[in-house]
């Protein structure tokens, strides 16, 4: 399972405020897919890895 935060109208993003404001904090709607992690080779998840530290974000492989 891969969890990521989700695209919402302004509805949604409305209702989220409100209850922001009702209890004080802060919160983060999160979308979540039932994915597979990919196999990979040495050579691919070095190559992810290098990606990774030049974009400084973390890469998942998944199977598609």
């Amino acid at each position: 399972m891969l969890c990521s935060l989700s695209r919402l109208d302004n509805e949604k993003i409305s209702s989220i405020e409100s209850a922001e404001k009702k209890i004080g904090k802060t919160l983060l709607a999160f979308s979540c897919r039932d994915l597979a992690p990919a196999n990979l080779t040495e050579e691919e998840l070095s190559l992810i890895k290098e990606t990774e530290k030049k974009l400084g974000v973390v890469l998942v492989a998944v199977k598609s």
